[in-house]
């Protein structure tokens, strides 16, 4: 695998003018000259109420994702004033509500369906940061492709994903829907997932238009506040946030979503800056543009707007092309093309831009080409869907601890205490934005899973013992049940975590600690001497540091999906051997974020002084490390990784070089070992991180089996955005890691040089 940088045109270093970026035109952005006369003949046809209806996106009275309603949305299909409906699904709903605009408007023009399928339509796969946690981009690839396989077939055309904001606070519930905290990770990630949405093509019908989402900065959220204030740096929101939506854009992807936040003192929803300036001027983004809900209107609040008109024309003379749920365009925008305040061409674009996108997807010539009701039974739960989202399940896993080989499972245990809030529970076996997954019937829980896994004449007994609700901290209900079942057992498997809905949108915590009283039936259980073996089910990084230390196996498999619980169990028993690995640091405590690997050195870093020296970067009560490194993921076989080697010390504008190590199995097992490279920039014209991933791959190995794992860099895979705000490469000495996890202390660095 090439270690690559966010995918940019960077100027060499001697070259201090910032240069466009551009991109290749994806496939379905090529000119199509039918296309155009299409569409040139439509709109010359069309009124300005009918044009601004092109702009309007409007939610069915099915589900809500936010805080307002419009119950007219029927209405305002049968009178064109509304282009496309969200929140509506089946191949029936979507067939009726396409009727609507294809049979009772005067120019038939069809609707445009989205809905957020963030991991899985109605077979849920794990949730996002779970997946990111595998480090296998074919298999998140395929889970997007398959989501897409079953959205498509129940009418949908369009889905509100991947969110690809870079998010370092786990205080922040949305950290849960995305990969994590790392650049090139996350770049990597938003490409494969915009891969699979979109297929080859989008005519087909099964693949959906991709949203990149949230623009921008949406994860920099302050206090981890969800809706809050972002204030960071240019420098920053260049080299942190911004790639992983240009890695979307190279990706094809069909539209963006705006996010809630300011960037700059200006809400994004408004900012011409990162909707025109560099989504359409330096990236070159074909598509369309789509507010979140209702923020629009939300600029109002901001105090960006005065009132609603004019934040309609402040987001459409900004760049955006529809207006999701808040209905400002609909309501106000003709006016204020009449007043001169937004001119009839930014509209004409904007318009434009959807059309071509029905067009491209085909509705134009067979509206309900993707509302098929014997497609849709065919495909819903399919048998190859519900075993890929096992799979994917089981590659999410990351196994945290295992002290003295507590897993997999020994075949002597022949009675198991299943205990934990999060034991017996379907609703939280899917997590937040679940979609169309069935919460109440189709999930496989752990207890269940482990039911059906274990062998003939293994007692299973379960108890729920703990709650995660917040107002039950200091109960105990349920202990003594809980107590004696672990007491008769020979191992005990505790199901802990937060309840599904703790983590996503409007989800942001304080606390990072367990929820409930689960912490203390945790002491309780570790207090009766038998082995306990932690799972936990969360959306973000947890402050675990009693368990790390007192429990002697801890495997998080964040909310694995509907097939979650047999996928726990393939791991427990060794069916399966876990090889995911954090795609976020694990604080210590809340009080340490935001901590993240690629962190940059202070003028007194701890490592000047003694474990005990005052006048440096340190807390006076905790270790400045994180509980978990980003990277970290154990397996039941063990790697050996030999010293990096390079193929050149040194390299130059237009050069490269390769580094190798080779991964040894030292284990009795096969397992499978994501190699990660690592890169320090030891000085620069700005500070630089004092480590960044550059490459990754998963290797599968038997036991004593070896492989040379190599990976290419270029000095532009080393850009970044420099003292004067140009992009590039500056030469200077370097440090390289081959290592298992992030941290200089993982390997041993070789050096290297990039001269002019």
């Amino acid at each position: 695998m090439t270690g690559t940088a966010a995918p940019v045109t960077a100027a060499p270093a001697s070259d201090r003018t910032a240069v466009p970026v551009t991109q290749a035109q994806p496939d379905w952005a090529r000119s199509n000259p039918e296309m155009n006369t299409f569409i040139s003949d439509l709109m010359a046809q069309m009124t300005l109420k009918e044009k601004i209806g092109q702009l309007t996106l409007l939610t069915s009275n099915w589900e809500s994702t936010g805080p307002t309603m419009r119950d007219s949305y029927k209405e305002d299909i049968r009178s064109g004033r509304v282009g496309g409906i969200f929140n509506a699904y089946t191949a029936a709903y979507t067939a009726e509500l396409q009727r609507l605009a294809v049979d009772e408007t005067r120019l038939k023009i069809p609707l445009l369906f989205g809905y957020d399928v963030i991991h899985g339509h109605r077979t849920i796969f794990p949730i996002s940061l779970g997946e990111a946690a595998s480090w296998d981009l074919a298999a998140i690839e395929q889970a997007a492709r398959l989501s897409a396989v079953e959205a498509s077939a129940e009418g949908i055309h369009w889905t509100f994903s991947p969110m690809v904001d870079i998010a370092r606070d786990p205080r922040w519930g949305r950290i849960s829907e995305g990969a994590g905290e790392d650049v090139h990770l996350g770049s990597k990630i938003a490409a494969a997932r915009v891969r699979g949405y979109q297929g080859d093509d989008l005519a087909a019908t099964d693949t959906v238009v991709a949203t990149a989402k949230h623009f921008a900065a949406y994860g920099a959220a302050q206090a981890g506040r969800d809706y809050h204030t972002v204030d960071i740096s240019e420098r920053t929101l260049r080299d942190v946030y911004l790639p992983p939506f240009k890695a979307a854009v190279d990706a094809g992807v069909g539209s963006f979503m705006t996010s809630f936040n300011e960037v700059d003192g200006i809400p994004a929803s408004g900012s011409r800056y990162l909707l025109t300036d560099i989504l359409r001027d330096q990236w070159g983004f074909d598509g369309f543009v789509v507010t979140d809900y209702t923020s629009i209107n939300e600029m109002v609040p901001h105090g960006y707007s005065k009132d609603l008109k004019q934040s309609g024309e402040q987001a459409l003379n900004a760049g955006v092309d529809m207006d999701m749920q808040g209905a400002v365009y609909m309501d106000h925008l003709a006016q204020s093309v009449s007043e001169g305040k937004v001119d009839q061409a930014a509209i004409d674009r904007a318009v434009r831009r959807i059309l071509e996108m029905k067009y491209r997807l085909g509705l134009f010539e067979a509206p309900y080409r993707y509302s098929n009701v014997e497609r849709q039974e065919a495909t819903i739960y399919r048998p190859d869907i519900l075993e890929a989202a096992r799979d994917v399940a089981r590659k999410s896993m990351v196994l945290l601890k295992n002290e003295g080989g507590a897993l997999p499972l020994a075949s002597t245990a022949q009675s198991i205490a299943v205990i934990g809030p999060l034991a017996d529970s379907k609703e939280d076996m899917i997590g937040s934005w679940s979609a169309a997954g069935d919460r109440s019937t189709r999930p496989v829980t752990i207890l269940q899973g482990i039911r059906e896994r274990a062998a003939s004449g293994v007692n299973i007994g379960y108890a729920k013992g703990a709650s995660y609700a917040y107002g039950d901290a200091g109960k105990d209900d349920g202990f003594a049940e809980a107590l004696a079942l672990a007491q008769k057992s020979d191992v005990i498997i505790a199901a802990m975590g937060e309840k599904w809905d703790m983590t996503g949108e409007a989800a942001s915590r304080t606390s990072l600690d367990l929820p409930g009283n689960q912490q203390a039936l945790l002491e309780r259980l570790v207090a009766t001497g038998k082995p306990v073996i932690l799972v936990m089910l969360s959306g973000r990084p947890n402050s675990i540091g009693w368990a790390d230390e007192n429990v002697p196996a801890i495997l998080h498999a964040w909310y694995p999906g509907t097939m979650g619980g047999h996928a726990v169990a393939d791991v427990l028993f060794g069916d399966y051997n876990p090889s995911g690995k954090l795609p976020v640091t694990f604080p210590r405590n809340v009080g340490q974020v935001p901590i993240h690997y690629d962190m940059k050195n202070t003028g007194r870093p701890i490592e000047l002084g003694a474990d005990n020296a005052k006048y440096v970067s340190r807390y006076l009560n905790t270790p400045n490390t994180p509980l978990y490194r980003f990277g970290h993921g154990l397996s039941y076989t063990s790697f050996g990784y030999s010293p990096a080697t390079l193929s050149t010390a040194s390299m130059t504008a237009g050069g490269s070089l390769t580094a190798s190590a080779t991964i040894t199995n030292t284990g009795k097992v096969a397992g499978e070992e994501v190699v990660q490279l690592y890169v320090r920039d030891l000085v620069g014209s700005v500070t630089r991180p004092v480590q960044e991933l550059k490459g990754f791959e998963k290797v599968t190995l038997a036991p004593g089996e070896s492989r040379t794992v190599t990976f290419t860099l270029r000095p532009e895979d080393l850009a970044f955005t420099r003292a004067d705000m140009s992009h590039g490469w500056e030469p200077g000495e370097f440090q390289l890691w081959i290592a298992p996890v992030s941290g200089a202390a993982a390997s041993v660095p070789v050096g290297f040089t990039i001269t002019e």
